[in-house]
């Protein structure tokens, strides 16, 4: 997969970073996504892909390197995945996945992480297995918030 394959994929550039956030609010609101605020989304603007809309992105999705760790040497996590409520169910989301599992293969990451409270049909798609939140590289294990209910997807890359 390359983002050639995804023309509808493009990087978050700067000038995205204030629009992230105002998609992504509607998602953080009701529950779906972890707040965060405007200077989260312009510190790590770098990690994301989007798709662009007439007002502004209709979908995005990061991928965040982890720390390599002997368990866990070259790991990364999907976060943030929405898509615009009127876009949802064209397949934006899909592409956003694909994008970023051509972005890991890209960075060397061959395994990509990512906790979801929905029902994690679309990681299922993509050969994502439910792990048990142990299974996960520690630090991002341990910086989940319990309450929410969110549980744990595991992607490996296909051996070279």
């Amino acid at each position: 997969m390359t983002l050639a394959v995804h023309p509808s994929v493009r990087r978050a550039t700067e000038a995205d970073a204030d629009a992230l956030y105002r998609l992504s609010e509607p998602f953080m609101r009701g529950g779906a996504l972890r707040r965060r605020t405007i200077a989260d989304y312009r510190a790590a603007v770098g990690w994301y892909l989007v798709v662009p809309g007439v007002l502004g992105p209709d979908g995005c999705a990061a991928l965040r390197p982890l720390p390599s760790d002997p368990v866990h040497p070259a790991a990364g996590v999907l976060y943030n995945l929405c898509v615009r409520a009127g876009r949802q169910g064209a397949g934006l989301g899909r592409s956003l996945v694909e994008g970023v599992l051509d972005e890991a293969a890209r960075q060397g990451v061959r395994e990509v992480f990512t906790a979801t409270t929905g029902d994690g049909r679309l990681f299922h798609r993509y050969g994502f297995r439910q792990v048990p939140p142990a299974g996960a590289p520690a630090p991002w294990a341990a910086a989940l918030d319990p309450a929410r209910g969110s549980r744990v997807y595991r992607w490996e890359a296909p051996a070279p």
